[in-house]
């Protein structure tokens, strides 16, 4: 007795602590489910790109709002390639979302090109606009795709969205890609950084518009860029390889000291899933997003184009259900 008494009078708190800890134990013992203690039931693993371009700190500012608004899900973002590496991890099933290029979703899903199987990809948004940047050094001779023969230039890194359009304009203007340039492989960063060093003469990226390695080379002191006009390519592009690229324009003072506009080729970016994916949770992803749209707009501007109006546009393969199913409840006419 006297024992007993000696614990119990020790501290109230304590005494308290330990019947506490003794009972969540039993109530974990008998099944009893304990909300305060919850664990994320649902991982999910997103494909972005490199860390110099829009899609990886894109996808890390979906990811945090996917992880802090849906308590049973956890979405962590992966460094990749970009789109070819994204659809092979999607196909192999080691990620559940990942960012795609129109023309390289395009491919996947259809088995064509660099894939040899069809990947049973889904759209759950068209996010925004991937412009392709042809970038020099302004003052070097180069002012036209043409200028880059026998020039030592990068197509952005393997695997990449970057890395497929830019081979496709420079055989539209006639140059062999392999043969009529030395070409580099390289991130937007590593571009960026090569350029600047002058270890090559001209990169191509293709992204969101503005992507911070270009506008961090352009603000360089002592360095003027210079962007490159390329829409003359796109009818070429359109006859090979079907409506995935359409003409725009990167708008004068886009990039600093940049105050001309600039013609480009153009293609659509998805976040996508595969098929399998629960319909609810391909509903409640898409719902997240949109419901908390402004915070995904302090997080990355690029957010600015994710619009219920142009969500359902221009996917080279099917909605998903779930996501379908927001969309209608919205009164978005689907395609």
């Amino acid at each position: 007795m006297s024992e007993i008494k000696r614990l119990g009078s020790g501290s109230g708190s304590s005494s308290w602590l330990g019947m506490a800890a003794i009972s969540l134990l039993c109530l974990l013992l008998l099944g009893v489910p304990q909300p305060a203690f919850a664990q994320k039931t649902i991982r999910i693993s997103f494909a972005t790109g490199g860390t110099g371009g829009v899609w990886y700190p894109y996808g890390g500012v979906m990811a945090n709002i996917i992880s802090k608004h849906l308590p049973d899900v956890e979405a962590n973002v992966e460094v990749t390639s970009a789109s070819v590496d994204n659809a092979l991890l999607l196909g192999a099933g080691k990620v559940e979302l990942a960012f795609m290029f129109g023309d390289v979703g395009y491919e996947g899903y259809t088995g064509k090109g660099r894939f040899k199987e069809k990947i049973p990809m889904r759209c759950l948004a068209s996010l925004y606009p991937s412009v392709t940047h042809i970038v020099c050094l302004d003052g070097t001779g180069i002012t036209s795709v043409k200028d880059l023969k026998g020039k030592r230039i990068s197509t952005g890194a393997p695997g990449s969205a970057t890395e497929v359009v830019a081979l496709r304009i420079l055989e539209a203007y006639g140059l062999n890609p392999e043969k009529d340039v030395n070409r580099d492989r390289l991130s937007a960063a590593e571009s960026a950084g090569a350029l600047k060093d002058r270890k090559i003469d001209a990169y191509f990226w293709t992204g969101g518009v503005p992507t911070s390695s270009v506008v961090d080379l352009a603000a360089t002191p002592g360095l003027k860029i210079r962007l490159i006009d390329h829409a003359d390519a796109v009818d070429k592009l359109i006859e090979k390889y079907g409506p995935i690229y359409y003409k725009s324009v990167c708008a004068a003072n886009t990039y600093p000291r940049v105050d001309y506009d600039v013609t480009t080729v153009t293609a659509g970016n998805f976040l996508t899933s595969l098929e399998k994916m629960d319909e609810k949770l391909a509903y409640r992803i898409v719902k997240v997003l949109f419901d908390n749209r402004e915070e995904l707009i302090v997080g990355h501007k690029v957010a600015q184009e994710l619009k219920l109006e142009t969500a359902v546009l221009g996917a080279p393969y099917p909605l998903h259900k779930g996501a379908a199913q927001f969309y209608k409840e919205k009164g978005v006419k689907l395609p």
